[in-house]
C-alpha cells in the first residue's frame, strides 16, 4: 500500500517516519500523499522534524485542499506503548481537535502551539535539553568509574538530590547494566540535536553545549551504536 492508497482510504491520516528527508518522500514522492485528492483530508505529521520543512509540508497540504498539524512527540517507546506521551501541536485548530480520541490514546497531553512550526521549535528545544543532560550524565559516569566510584552509589545520590528525574534516572541504571536495550534509537537523537544546531545558526543563537553534545553523540554513531538506545552514548564518553 503506497501513501496515496492510504490517503485515499482514510479522513485523517497520521504519519510517523524516520527524519525530515523520510517525511518529504511520503508527502513528494512517487505515489506520495499529494498524488491523491486531498480536498478535506486532514494530515497529521508526527515525525521529528525541522519547522521548515514542517512548513513545505503544510504549504503543500493545503495548496491542495487539505488540513495539516504538525504532532510532535515527547516520548520514548515504553511511553509509546503506555499511553503517556506528550503531544506538541500546531497547525489547523479544527484538525487538532478532531484529533483529541487519538491523542488520548497515545499521551497524557496534548498541547496546541499555534502557527504550523511552533510546535517543531519547541520539540527541538526539548530534545536540545535531552541530550545536553544524557552526554553531561555519560561523562560524570564515566568520570566516577575513572575516579574509582561506584556507580551505582553515584546514582543512589543523585535520585536524593534536585538533579533527579525518570530520564537521568533511567538512563543511569541502563549505563550501569550496560544492555542500551533500545528506547529512543541514538540516531534519533543526533538527528535532533543537529536539527537544533541548525535552527540555531538561523536565529544567530550561540549553542556551545549543544554542538559538544552533538559530536559526543556522533562519534557514539561512528562506534556503531546508532541503532542502540540513547544511553549507548555512554560508550563514547568512557574513552
Amino acid at each position: 500500500m503506497t501513501p496515496s492508497d492510504v490517503i485515499a482510504s482514510a479522513d485523517i491520516t497520521f504519519s510517523c517516519v524516520a527524519d525530515p528527508q523520510a517525511a518529504k518522500d511520503m508527502v513528494f514522492g512517487n505515489c506520495g500523499v499529494l498524488s491523491e485528492n486531498l480536498t478535506d483530508k486532514g494530515y497529521v505529521e508526527m515525525t521529528g522534524i525541522d519547522p521548515e520543512t514542517s512548513q513545505d509540508i503544510a504549504e503543500s497540504i493545503t495548496g491542495k485542499g487539505g488540513r495539516y498539524l504538525e504532532a510532535q512527540i515527547q516520548g520514548s517507546r515504553t511511553q509509546a506503548e503506555e499511553g503517556t506521551l506528550i503531544i506538541l501541536a500546531a497547525g489547523d485548530r479544527s484538525l487538532f481537535d478532531e484529533c483529541q480520541s487519538c491523542f488520548e490514546a497515545m499521551g497524557k497531553n496534548s498541547f496546541y502551539l499555534g502557527e504550523v512550526g511552533n510546535a517543531s521549535r519547541m520539540n527541538l528545544v526539548l530534545q536540545m535539553m535531552n541530550g545536553v543532560a544524557l552526554a553531561g550524565l555519560a561523562e560524570g559516569l564515566a568520570l566516577a568509574d575513572r575516579a574509582g566510584l561506584q556507580q551505582k552509589d553515584v546514582m543512589e545520590v543523585l535520585e536524593l538530590t534536585h538533579l533527579a528525574c525518570p530520564m537521568l534516572v533511567d538512563k543511569g541504571k541502563a549505563i550501569i547494566e550496560g544492555g542500551f536495550p533500545t528506547h529512543l534509537a541514538l540516531t534519533h537523537m543526533q538527528k535532533d540535536l543537529r536539527l537544533s544546531l541548525s535552527m540555531g545558526d538561523r536565529l544567530e543563537q550561540p549553542l556551545p553545549l549543544s554542538a559538544s553534545a552533538n559530536e559526543i553523540f556522533k562519534h557514539a554513531k561512528r562506534l556503531g551504536y546508532s541503532e542502540h538506545d540513547v544511553s549507548a552514548v555512554y560508550i563514547r564518553a568512557r574513552f
